[in-house]
């Protein structure tokens, strides 16, 4: 029986827990080890998808889950004067399956999705650092020396993953071209009630409302890889470099204080070729991590989860069910790398001309393109 084999959970991030959740479901009590000290967030606002929303009604978890978010009615992407490129009605499409976008700080995730593992094996302070497989099961090396022996193991430590760089030695994190900042803000004042993303010369800025009076936001600017100009941007600087975008941005960049300012380079993985690897599996970020475009990596860590389980469920013996959850994964989370990467490059666009042209095309778009491709978002086979 496979709830009489020892699981092991590598990460406690958002792949992690839920991945700890899907599995005690049907019966399996796996042991999450996570590198911090503690269980918390690192992070500001993301995306809860309505492939994402399906997963935890799939869990039981949704209703546990849902009201720390704020259902998300529109995308409105806008020209830096505020002018409309393109409007993406998410409610049109949620009504056909059912369910809501949602957008959420990720602290507030993180502390549902543990409220879910009460009682169940978390053990802090271990980063893994590598694996000795046998037919047998795994060893797993933390880097302060330990040893943990287990029967499967299910990899969720994220893009910067020690173990997948064992097991795939070429899939290494990739640059995107752009960097980024992000954090949260009070919104007193500010009737805020869609997402927005604006594109213009001097790069990106997005605007996400969340509960309880709370505006998520990011900017992203094109620049060198590890660029350390834009390292130590403080939110001065940032509302120098933007603040002849359309009202609210520099305004609400401008109530950030600057420890809570968050930075970093945009990466992703080249898609790999396999998750699975006889009694370990690679699932989250550290098995296909993308670029926040499409709003997708939290998404896709969380279907991870489930088909997962859904395998683990019908399954008589774990290693055919790891190849079975790869085989259901790969072809959806390489098409997310990709089209995210995408649409990152277009939406990066500085030149001038090139801009314009962008802008005009995508005004140009009936709104059936973006409904479609979020309809093939929110299918999901389970």
């Amino acid at each position: 029986m496979k709830n009489q084999h020892r699981f092991a959970i590598i990460g406690g991030g958002i792949a992690g827990l839920t991945t700890a959740i899907a599995l005690r479901k049907i019966g399996i009590r796996a042991t999450l080890f996570e590198a911090a000290p503690a269980v918390k967030a690192v992070g500001a606002g993301l995306a809860l998808a309505a492939n994402a929303v399906r997963a935890f009604q799939k869990l039981g978890i949704a209703e546990a889950v849902l009201p720390a978010g704020r259902v998300l009615d529109a995308l409105v992407i806008l020209d830096e004067r505020g002018r409309t490129i393109t409007r993406t009605d998410s409610r049109a499409v949620s009504r056909k399956y059912g369910t809501d976008n949602f957008a959420i700080h990720r602290a507030a995730l993180h502390q549902a999705l543990l409220d879910q593992l009460t009682g169940s094996p978390i053990v802090l302070g271990k980063r893994a650092i590598s694996i000795d497989q046998s037919n047998k099961g795994s060893l797993v090396y933390f880097d302060d020396g330990t040893v943990h022996q287990t029967d499967y193991l299910i990899v969720a430590d994220g893009i910067h993953s020690a173990i997948r760089r064992q097991l795939l030695p070429d899939s290494q994190p990739r640059y995107a071209g752009y960097t980024a900042w992000r954090s949260v803000v009070d919104s007193t004042g500010l009737n805020l009630t869609e997402a927005t993303e604006t594109w213009g010369p001097k790069g990106r800025v997005g605007v996400v409302p969340l509960a309880d009076h709370k505006i998520y936001w990011f900017a992203t600017a094109n620049a060198p890889e590890k660029d350390p100009r834009f390292r130590a941007f403080t939110v001065r600087d940032l509302v120098d470099q933007f603040g002849d975008y359309h009202a609210p941005i520099p305004e609400i960049i401008s109530r950030t204080k600057d420890e809570s300012l968050l930075w970093n380079d945009i990466l992703d993985l080249k898609p790999v070729s396999r998750y699975a690897f006889g009694n370990v599996v690679l699932l989250g970020d550290a098995a296909h991590a993308t670029t926040p475009n499409m709003g997708q990596g939290a998404c896709q860590a969380i279907e991870d989860a489930v088909v997962l389980a859904d395998e683990l469920a019908t399954s008589d013996r774990v290693p055919d069910a790891f190849k079975r959850f790869e085989q259901r994964r790969l072809k959806r989370t390489h098409y997310i790398i990709e089209n995210s990467r995408r649409i990152g490059q277009v939406a990066q666009w500085q030149n001038t001309v090139l801009a314009t042209l962008r802008n005009g095309l995508f005004r140009l778009l009936p709104a059936s393109v973006n409904e479609r491709q979020l309809e093939t978002l929110y299918k999901v086979d389970f």
